[in-house]
């Protein structure tokens, strides 16, 4: 399969490039800054780009079988669209070379589902995150593409396992985070399995 991964440079990205490329994905990293990748293979190609530029993404999706998207916000908790702006020029790349398949990495919350008095202030305090990301999964969803949503609890560097707990509805129970390595193989796996298309599947450990 040949993918092409946004936010190739960040935590979860870097890994899904890595695992990707040693399980024999044909892999195309878009990249503003290709120094950051830290990650060299035969299988791999960087391409440097701005994920805010749509011509620079259409053209650098073409060829492909699967879009991967790890792409975050570089404001942080402030409000902003940027999550949005860089999917609907994502969608649009699709729609203009006829790719179908995305897998986008969002985060446990968007849809309001973190249960107790500690999920209700981690999702007041990641609220602009949460919502712009929210967004994105909605014009996702909206423009018929098989997708697959991916909501993990908190990240860490921790390492990989292989080992986590997935939902369909809400999030895992008494779940609070999951290693970048682990969020990765969700990833990958779900390209490779029919059963999570077109469906948002919360993960943790």
């Amino acid at each position: 399969m040949k993918i092409i991964v946004f936010g190739a440079t960040g935590g979860v990205g870097k890994s899904v490039v890595k695992q990707a490329v040693d399980n024999g994905f044909e892999v195309t990293a878009f990249v503003r800054t290709p120094s950051k990748l830290e990650v060299t293979h035969e299988n791999l190609n960087v391409v440097q780009g701005d994920a805010f530029n749509p011509a620079e993404v259409s053209a650098a999706i073409a060829g492909h079988d699967a879009v991967v998207s790890c792409l975050g916000s570089s404001q942080g908790m402030k409000k902003s669209s940027e999550l949005e702006e860089m999917v609907k020029n994502i969608v649009a790349g699709m729609e203009d070379h006829g790719v179908k398949r995305i897998v986008y990495t969002a985060s446990a919350g968007i849809y309001q589902e973190l249960p107790g008095v500690s999920g209700k202030l981690m999702m007041g305090m990641l609220k602009n995150a949460l919502t712009d990301h929210r967004v994105a999964v909605d014009w996702i969803e909206a423009h018929g593409l098989t997708y697959t949503i991916v909501r993990p609890m908190g990240l860490t560097n921790g390492a990989f396992t292989g080992n986590y707990r997935e939902a369909a509805t809400g999030v895992p129970e008494k779940s609070k985070s999951i290693a970048r390595a682990d969020v990765a193989h969700f990833i990958l796996k779900a390209l490779n399995d029919a059963r999570y298309e077109n469906s948002s599947i919360g993960i943790a450990t």
